[in-house]
């Protein structure tokens, strides 16, 4: 069967299934089971049975079940709640303070957790009425959490990481360290946006008229709240760069990291593990699940030689490799609009990293690419997952058009930090090169 036939059933049928509502693991594994017997009969489906004991016996997955059990424990653990506290008190009296805390507050949660549904719903439950009660512009402020959510996407310890390294078969500690500089220059991006725009028009976040000074040796004593996400983070990615662990192991370290923050806290009871191991549970079988799925549904697609279609055709455009990176990242930002990142990443990295490989590019560098339109992609109308996250709390009054409105500034500024990185792949790839020599 010619592989272009193939190649067009498949995805034909990829499109088919999703616009009817089926679980993506199961329209990849549907597709993948039917496509194997059709070729080459049932007795090959062997294959499809080995690829998912590989999956499953993975020493590297196992990060993911010990990160998302970290952030579930941390989510619970009061920890936010008094990071929001130093917050408002820090920032408060700025224009666009509560706004620009918000963001900050995100960043540090990307940095203990790497779950982006935990810092929206949070934020959206504590920072957006006290930014409304203060006359904030609700676009701004719902924008801001929209966009400082998505940080968990880049900067590591992040989910989503770990999963693009797997499956491009490269380090996953290089792609934490090469994630750190985008993540936080983005999130110096979004601050720098609300600060510019609301010195410009101060109606949009004004100051308290009748807020009290704050004694400075008040502010210090909210400091202390930073401590324990401090030592949350030092002792994940330290482990990992000072080469005391692997990403693996660094993961058991945040756990135990996370649970030594609940005890401090007085939120470590039976009850909070049982809900953080039922949400690892929930979470995790998630992720597998599409793993096999698109595991079984690439092989099939590669044994077909339907890559090795799209590596000829490439070779033979006259068109310049930064067209077909352009077409290639294009790709990825419409498949957000539909499917979730874990199962973007499954389905077209194990495609376009060959292609990657012959343009002379980076994968590492790819992969930060790759994660910011993952992040534009949360934040993209009207399927982004962070406008649903944020619409489950939601006062009355505010409804989904205004945060459609919200997010299209920082989708903006997300566009610009793309193309900045793709013009500039050292701002990338310095930081995992100089921690490499470091380590030799």
């Amino acid at each position: 069967m010619e592989s272009s036939f193939v190649l067009l059933f498949m995805f034909t049928s990829l499109v088919a299934f999703m616009l009817s509502g089926a679980g993506l693991a199961f329209v990849l594994g549907a597709i993948a089971f039917i496509s194997t017997i059709l070729l080459w009969g049932p007795a090959a489906l062997i294959v499809a049975v080995l690829n998912t004991f590989e999956t499953m016996t993975s020493e590297a997955l196992m990060a993911i079940p010990l990160y998302v059990l970290m952030a579930s424990i941390l989510q619970k653990s009061a920890i936010i709640d008094a990071l929001y506290d130093a917050m408002e008190t820090w920032f408060s009296r700025l224009n666009g303070g509560l706004a620009v805390g918000t963001i900050a507050i995100c960043t540090i949660l990307a940095a203990m957790t790497g779950v982006v549904g935990a810092a929206v719903a949070a934020m959206g439950i504590l920072a957006l009425p006290s930014m409304l009660s203060r006359g904030y512009h609700p676009p701004l402020a719902l924008g801001a959490i929209c966009a400082g959510g998505t940080l968990g996407i880049l900067i590591p310890p992040s989910v989503v990481t770990i999963v693009y390294a797997i499956t491009a078969q490269i380090s996953i500690g290089q792609m934490f360290a090469a994630g750190i500089v985008p993540g936080l220059m983005l999130a110096g991006s979004y601050m720098a946006y609300v600060l510019v725009r609301t010195w410009f028009n101060p109606a949009l976040a004004p100051k308290p008229v009748h807020l009290k000074p704050i004694p400075l040796a008040v502010k210090l004593g909210k400091l202390k709240s930073l401590i324990l996400p401090a030592l949350v983070v030092i002792g994940v990615l330290g482990s990992i760069y000072a080469g005391i662990a692997t990403p693996t192991e660094a993961a058991a370290v945040g756990v135990l990291g996370a649970m030594l923050s609940a005890l401090v806290t007085g939120k470590l009871r039976l009850s909070v593990l049982s809900d953080a191991a039922t949400d690892t549970l929930r979470v995790t079988a998630m992720i597998l699940w599409i793993t096999i799925g698109a595991r079984a549904f690439i092989s099939v697609f590669v044994a077909t030689g339907g890559a090795d279609s799209i590596l000829t055709f490439v070779e033979t455009l006259e068109a310049s490799r930064w067209v077909v990176l352009g077409a290639m990242v294009l790709i990825l930002i419409f498949l957000g609009l539909f499917l979730d990142e874990i199962g973007i990443i499954l389905l077209c990295v194990p495609v376009f990293l060959p292609i990657v490989d012959t343009l002379g590019f980076d994968p590492l560098w790819f992969g930060v690419l790759f994660m910011i339109t993952a992040q534009m992609a949360y934040i993209t109308p009207p399927f982004g997952y962070t406008l649903f996250y944020l619409k489950g709390v939601l006062p009355e009054g505010i409804g989904i058009g205004q945060v459609y409105r919200g997010v299209i500034p920082f989708f903006l500024i997300q566009v610009a930090i793309l193309i900045l990185f793709a013009l500039f792949p050292a701002l990338v790839t310095w930081l995992p090169e100089l921690l490499t020599q470091n380590a030799r």
